[in-house]
């Protein structure tokens, strides 16, 4: 929509402290989460730890860039409503933005106290519930280096993972807000690569052919099959055409005259008669 800062502004702070914190920037709550996985991959002697290391610090810029993209395109620029929304936009009721507000305090100040206690603290919070090998205990060698959250804070503008992240910022910014053509440029110059990614590789439309598509296949069959015929065909019908063929059999037989049922009784004396004398 655009500029919804000025019509919504309680949603527009909490949406920007809750990206702030979801980037991961200094000093607000997702940093100290972040920071910590970062460290403690690029600290890690297993196999595919560097790849692991290097996807992400690509992971925060990426986050960092569609996350202010989202702020920017949806609170800023130019509004992009007709007259009968824009007279019907305003800030949403007190049940709504109240949980935000509560979320958002939290989001800015939970890691100055909770980072140590959780991962530093002797025992740590989580040491009942994880255990790891002593070879593979990066938070021990972490711990050495931990000096507070003041700390961790200063230091944090001397590494890489805080100014990839405002660098995804000034990128969303410049390609958003100061020159909103770039996108479109980028996106005609690489369309390909655009369509690709725009398509999710083909795995929604895989997924939607054969999975999906073989899901509702079988139903079909199923539903054929099992409902039709056995359940339906056998198990209902069948059973009241059974019901029905016995009727109209004992109707035919019960015809209501006496002379049927004498001669009925005759045959059956009869057979009795000729069973006895057999055995």
């Amino acid at each position: 929509m655009g500029n919804l800062k000025k019509y919504m502004p309680i949603t527009y702070i909490t949406s920007l402290i809750g990206a702030i914190a979801l980037t991961g920037l200094p000093p607000f709550s997702g940093f100290f989460s972040k920071d910590m996985i970062i460290e403690a991959v690029k600290l890690s002697s297993i196999p595919g730890a560097t790849f692991a290391y290097y996807a992400v610090l690509s992971g925060v810029l990426i986050t960092s860039l569609y996350t202010f993209r989202l702020i920017f395109l949806v609170f800023h620029t130019k509004e992009r409503m007709d007259q009968h929304t824009r007279e019907h936009l305003h800030e949403s009721p007190m049940v709504v933005w109240i949980p935000l507000v509560l979320l958002a305090i939290p989001s800015m100040v939970i890691g100055w106290f909770t980072i140590e206690p959780l991962l530093f603290a002797e025992p740590n919070y989580f040491h009942h519930a994880i255990w790891v090998m002593p070879q593979h205990d990066v938070l021990t060698q972490l711990s050495h280096h931990f000096t507070g959250s003041g700390a961790m804070v200063l230091h944090a503008f001397q590494t890489l993972p805080c100014w990839l992240a405002i660098a995804g910022l000034v990128i969303a910014w410049v390609c958003y807000v100061k020159y909103p053509r770039i996108p479109g440029f980028f996106m005609k110059k690489f369309s390909g690569i655009y369509r690709i990614l725009d398509n999710k590789y083909g795995f929604d439309a895989f997924n939607q052919t054969v999975f999906a598509g073989g899901s509702r296949a079988l139903g079909r069959w199923l539903w054929r099959v099992g409902d039709v015929k056995i359940i339906d065909g056998i198990a209902v019908n069948g059973s009241a055409y059974a019901v029905g063929a016995w009727s109209r059999v004992m109707r035919g037989i019960q015809s209501g005259y006496l002379y049927h049922y004498a001669f009925a009784m005759i045959l059956g004396l009869l057979a009795f008669t000729s069973w006895l004398l057999w055995f």
